[in-house]
């Protein structure tokens, strides 16, 4: 399978875990400060919604059947 098939089957994996998980959430630590003895941080939270989820699916199967067409 080519490369681009295989990324396409990961698409397709991610994609529905997303949409089984009905979205994920995430946190990211963006700024740490130490000011003394005070520790001082930023995070950011952030949510992937399941279209995105179905989105990469639809990709992923566009990016297999492209692979395909190319081997044959």
């Amino acid at each position: 399978m080519r490369p681009v098939g295989i990324l396409g089957v990961v698409l397709v994996i991610i994609g529905v875990l997303v949409l089984a998980a009905r979205g994920i959430s995430y946190t990211k630590d963006r700024h740490s400060t130490n000011i003394g003895p005070v520790q001082v941080s930023t995070s950011d939270k952030g949510f992937v919604p399941p279209v995105a989820g179905a989105i990469a699916i639809i990709a992923g199967f566009v990016l297999i059947a492209v692979g395909r067409e190319r081997t044959t």
